[in-house]
């Protein structure tokens, strides 16, 4: 029963993270493609000033809440209301807080105003993530899949008939607000059915979970600002126009990304056991994992570079993406380090070496800012890719001076050989392919299919040939 609940839950919270990402993908292709690229980077903007203040308003506090569920379930009922209220006046709070920031900065009107509307989104998604926190304490996360999926759904359908209505940015603005105030609606219909409330508010309840946020909160700010900075600053130093470019590069980049987060994830637990073993094993599976990852983005990258203006132009079928393509091949080369940073930083925390994250968070911050102002200022898009690849790769180099300072000597050679293989092979199918004059899609699915075939061919040669490998998994499903 115990397994069974626990894939039912990770199965629930996948669901609700594709459904998520593709719907946000398909949303900003078709504002893109109906409204104009401008268009595109007001809604960006508008989300990133909502993403950046909801996180640092909400993200801390429901982990320390699910961990206080979690240890008091006999409480939940007081909890909830106390946590709730605290979630309120800290969200109310954080809205406040970015009206006047977006006011004071050299926005447009139109601009300004769309940020103003999404925005309010922050209040019920806040109180929101008081009730998902219950939902995991309990662990019925299969009710935040059904709360969130079907309503993230109806807001791409919404959106898309709205746009086609020839209806502008601040509707979508005030649809996705409205998405955030149904899904609030429907968790605490769920909530009211497995918890009888206690209206009841524990001011030392809130003045503790507050205290104990505050070192989260702050993680958060730093983190939150740190993803979304390029975007602020070619806010400023740049247009709106350039704002909808730089974030269709990012979403191309969002399907490997999101790979890459959930492997790194799954492994983690597996990364903290082998602490508790010797060092070599710990070292065991950072390498494979690593290797696994990198079998990964280096075909990606190559990919990007012989298909990605194409592709660009594909899905957004706009012409000022076509000054695009040089930037996202240059944006891309940041996933090249991607899989390191992601499991050294898991590497970290599971040797309870956490402060180091937060120093690389708060060095890559201040490098890539400082980078991005004088980048941005001369080159505007472009020097937001390099500003990429300047933040990543001095995040990649101080985590991986410390682990091999702290922890033990990562053999990069044994890392990156099969990956690079596979690359060179890879490279030649599209070299291959661009002879052809083939149409995208074909040239994109012959490549996929010659990449499966190659890394099937390594996972045999790894498994020591053909009846080896067919014994290996036999016994595996056997089991």
């Amino acid at each position: 029963m115990a397994k069974y609940q626990l894939a039912k839950n990770t199965v629930s919270l996948l669901v609700t993270r594709l459904v998520q990402s593709i719907t946000t993908f398909l949303i900003t292709a078709a504002i893109s493609r109906t409204l104009g690229a401008y268009v595109l980077g007001q809604y960006i903007l508008a989300f990133s000033y909502y993403f950046i203040f909801v996180s640092i308003a909400s993200q801390g506090l429901k982990t320390l809440f699910t961990r206080e569920l979690s240890r008091n379930p006999e409480e939940i009922s007081v909890y909830l209301v106390s946590g709730t209220f605290l979630q309120l006046v800290l969200s109310g709070i954080s809205y406040l807080v970015l009206v006047v920031v977006v006011f004071i900065l050299p926005y447009n009107s139109d601009t300004s105003t769309v940020c103003y509307i999404m925005g309010l989104a922050i209040i019920p998604f806040a109180l929101s993530n008081i009730t998902e926190a219950v939902f995991q304490a309990e662990e019925r996360m299969d009710l935040i899949a059904i709360s969130t999926a079907p309503i993230y759904i109806l807001r791409l359908l919404v959106m898309l008939w709205c746009m086609q209505l020839n209806y502008g940015v601040n509707y979508l603005a005030g649809i996705f607000v409205i998405s955030e105030t149904l899904i609030c609606l429907i968790e605490w219909i769920f909530t009211t059915r497995i918890v009888t409330l206690k209206w009841q508010i524990n001011k030392d309840y809130i003045w503790r979970l507050f205290k104990s946020a505050r070192t989260f909160l702050a993680i958060d700010a730093v983190g939150m600002i740190a993803s979304k900075m390029e975007i602020l600053i070619i806010s400023l130093l740049g247009n709106e126009l350039l704002v909808g470019l730089c974030g269709a590069i990012a979403q191309l980049q969002q399907p490997f990304m999101m790979i890459v987060n959930s492997l790194s994830l799954a492994i983690f637990p597996r990364i903290t056991k082998a602490v508790d073993k010797t060092q070599e094993s710990q070292l065991h599976v950072t390498e494979n994992i690593i290797e696994i990852l990198m079998g990964m983005s280096l075909p990606f990258v190559i990919g990007i570079f012989f298909v990605g203006g194409d592709l660009l132009k594909f899905i957004y079928q706009d012409t000022n993406f076509s000054d695009a393509t040089l930037a996202l091949q240059v944006s891309s080369l940041t996933l090249i380090v991607y899989p390191f940073v992601r499991i050294l930083n898991y590497v970290l925390l599971a040797n309870g070496l956490e402060k180091i994250n937060l120093i690389e968070t708060i060095a890559t911050t201040v490098i890539g800012g400082m980078s991005g102002v004088i980048l941005i200022s001369q080159y505007k898009l472009m020097g937001a890719a390099v500003m990429e690849v300047v933040a990543s790769t001095t995040a990649f180099l101080i985590l991986l001076y410390t682990v091999h300072t702290r922890l033990f000597y990562l053999r990069l050679w044994k890392i990156m050989f099969r990956p690079i293989l596979m690359s060179i092979a890879i490279s030649i199918v599209f070299i291959i392919l661009k002879k052809w004059h083939l149409n995208l899609v074909l040239n994109i699915t012959i490549a996929m299919f010659f990449y499966g075939l190659f890394g099937i061919g390594f996972l045999i040669h790894e498994l020591g040939g053909i009846t080896a490998t067919w014994k290996q998994l036999f016994n595996q499903n056997s089991r």
